[in-house]
């Protein structure tokens, strides 16, 4: 039986008005900052089978639209009315928790006897245990590193809290009782779920309910498959590169194929680097995965605004994602800062689809999202406050028609900011500057949208900040069209003072009492020429803030005169700077990931990643370190002078790495059984 499509659309806001209040719930009772204020959670129901078939709009977390929560519940033995499983273990929910900290709560909804449904949400929480306060360090090497693990466990059974799972749960982690808040407004927003549902099947009948689950996502997938229709058929390759993995600096890539063919969309990310020993991992069990379909879901949702959110968006979209790479782990692999990977896989299917068809895709936001996290120590108690300061972004990018948007990024979700007065409600630390960073948007006909400053000034002896997903500092958001790369990330400690000092990447900083902290995020990348841009709007970005007389002049070839623009000036300007370029790039990536690009090009690194697959998990990590060390000797010193700087002579780079990739050939050769023999592994 199939509903009236008028039908279909009623119950598509009745269950997504369910989802919402849901959510409503749970941030409004919730404890820690990072959930009620930033907004780090996510509500939802699912089908009996574990898809989702209503989400919110606009609150909590857009991304996680494509979880399954069916792998979770198939290790529960027996579900009773009044259960609840509780679990934030990435591999054992074959990648429905993603990250230890992230703790998801699966309430099924019985009627009758019969589950006809399931409540989902999940939190960010403020700490589970582990190496590092917060539970997050991009230098952890395995998931026991990461905290506590729980695999999917009864945390409420037929009503009844297990309370053998809270003891175990508060003696792992060091903000218990705050954690704890956030667990019970979970729980309170299942109960709304549950009971909205039980409301809804006695409106419409059980069967009406069930059915209109089934024909939402058929709705969601005929209207996501004609918005899909828009990519070119043909098949569009890109790759895209993380600073590097934190234990060393060689990058991490990521590579995507796409496949359109009649809005059918596959993505095959073979070719993407091996998982490596840090926390850079994307847990997906090799299937179709919320970081893998990420930008799809962004992309069909802007076209068609009227699409119901559940899983039948993904309907046509299928992927490939190879055992043992960054992109599908094997299990006890790190997992803590896949989001930073999931930004640049999902920025390399920006450029797929950019290259499938010009001015369908924006250019790459500032690509990166930093939970800023302080952790005070009180002198006399010694208790800990862990808190995220603020989840800091950059800007989107620039796309044909439109800047981007200032201080506001697209890379994952629609988190929010923390409001000033909380943070230092919460904490003793004092917010000095929050604000647009200057020259930071990419320049172009439509510049890239601004990054941020971000600046705190430390009060307690014994704190320390903590920067979870820091990138961009080496490889910069590339620019479309003939836009220009956004600027690089920065951290530094009393800036602008006698004794400022660059920090780079963070991990965990220990500041003294009066110390400035300041993060500099990147902007998005700029669309189109920069020499296109009215005069008029570049002196308006001056006049703003975004942008400076000395990249007007240097970027857009405008010559700034007090508040307004030199006309004539800037005309012989812009002519002496065409007549001095060469042709416009379809990407420009900077300096750096030029230079890196031209020693290992594409089909030199599809080698070298096929051949270390082929290597023993326990060398492939070092022979991989090793090999990139001696292409390029002096790599452990990006971040003090530049990538390029570095490479120095790119033809003799070349031949070290056309040298290094023969002895690779030969490693794998040697490690082949003979006849007879055993292979090493």
């Amino acid at each position: 039986m199939k509903l009236d499509p008028v039908l279909v659309e009623i119950f598509f806001h009745k269950v997504t008005a369910i989802a919402e209040e849901m959510a409503i719930a749970l941030q409004r009772t919730a404890r820690t900052t990072y959930v009620k204020e930033a907004g780090d959670f996510g509500t939802a129901l699912a089908t009996p089978a574990g898809r989702f078939f209503a989400y919110p709009k606009v609150m909590g977390v857009s991304g996680f639209l494509d979880s399954n929560v069916g792998p979770a519940l198939a290790l529960i033995p027996s579900l009773e009315p009044g259960d609840v499983v509780l679990t934030n273990h990435p591999f054992a929910s074959e990648g429905l928790a993603t990250h230890m900290p992230d703790l998801h709560l699966i309430r099924p909804i019985f009627y009758e006897g019969e589950i006809v449904a399931h409540a989902w949400d999940f939190i960010h929480s403020a700490d589970i245990g582990g190496g590092v306060p917060s539970s997050i360090s991009p230098r952890f090497s395995d998931l026991y590193q990461e905290g506590f693990q729980i695999p999917p466990v009864k945390l409420v059974k037929a009503g009844v809290m297990n309370e053998d799972v809270l003891t175990l749960y508060r003696a792992n982690c060091r903000t218990p009782e705050v954690n704890l808040g956030d667990i019970k407004a979970m729980l309170a927003a299942l109960a709304v779920g549950e009971r909205r549902v039980h409301g809804l099947i006695a409106q419409h009948g059980l069967e009406t309910f069930l059915q209109a689950q089934a024909d939402l996502a058929e709705y969601a997938a005929t209207k996501a498959l004609a918005v899909q229709k828009k990519i070119p058929d043909g098949t569009y390759e890109f790759w895209d590169l993380l600073d590097d993995d934190f234990n060393s600096k060689v990058p991490i890539r990521v590579r995507c194929k796409l496949t359109a063919n009649n809005g059918h969309v596959h993505l095959d990310f073979t070719g993407s680097d091996p998982q490596v020993l840090a926390a850079y991992n994307i847990p997906t069990g090799g299937q179709r995965h919320p970081w893998l379909t990420l930008k799809l879901m962004h992309f069909i949702y802007s076209h068609d605004k009227t699409i119901p959110l559940n899983h039948g968006i993904f309907e046509n979209i299928t992927v490939e994602a190879p055992r043992g790479t960054v992109v599908n782990p094997e299990p006890g692999a790190a997992v803590g800062v896949r989001s930073a990977t999931a930004i640049r896989l999902n920025e390399a299917l920006v450029g797929a689809m950019a290259k499938a068809r010009p001015g369908l895709m924006p250019a790459p936001s500032g690509g990166i999202m930093i939970p800023s996290v302080l952790v005070e120590q009180d002198a006399a108690t010694g208790a800990r406050n862990v808190m995220v300061l603020q989840s800091l972004v950059g800007g989107t990018g620039a796309r044909q028609g439109a800047d981007g948007v200032d201080g506001r990024d697209s890379s994952l979700a629609n988190q929010r900011n923390t409001p000033m007065e909380k943070t230092e409600e919460e904490a003793e630390a004092t917010i000095v500057d929050y604000a647009l960073r200057l020259d930071s948007g990419g320049a172009g006909r439509w510049r890239g949208g601004t990054g941020v400053v971000f600046s705190v000034r430390i009060a307690r002896h014994g704190s320390a900040v903590l920067g979870r997903g820091m990138e961009r500092f080496v490889f910069r958001p590339w620019g479309m069209a003939g836009g220009r790369p956004g600027e690089k990330a920065r951290v530094v400690v009393n800036l602008g003072t006698p004794a400022e000092r660059e920090l780079g990447k963070l991990d965990i900083f220990y500041p003294e009492p009066g110390d400035v902290v300041t993060i500099m995020t990147p902007g998005g990348g700029g669309y189109g020429d920069p020499l296109e841009r009215p005069a008029e709007e570049v002196a308006r970005d001056v006049a703003f803030g975004y942008v400076s007389a000395k990249a007007a002049r240097r970027d857009y070839g405008v010559a700034i005169s007090g508040d307004t623009f030199d006309a004539s000036a800037t005309e012989r300007l812009r002519a002496d700077m065409r007549a001095a370029r060469g042709p416009l790039a379809d990407f420009d990536f900077g300096p750096e990931r030029a230079a890196w690009d031209a020693v290992f090009d594409d089909a030199t690194m599809l080698e070298i990643n096929g051949l270390l697959m082929q290597l023993g998990p326990n060398i492939r990590s070092q022979r991989r370190r090793e090999l990139f060390e001696r292409v390029v000797p002096d790599l452990a010193r990006v971040g003090i002078i530049p990538l390029h700087d570095i490479i120095g002579d790119v033809a003799a780079a070349r031949g070290r790495a056309l040298a290094e990739l023969g002895a690779l050939r030969t490693d794998v050769e040697h490690m082949k059984p003979r006849s007879g023999a055993p292979g090493r592994a």
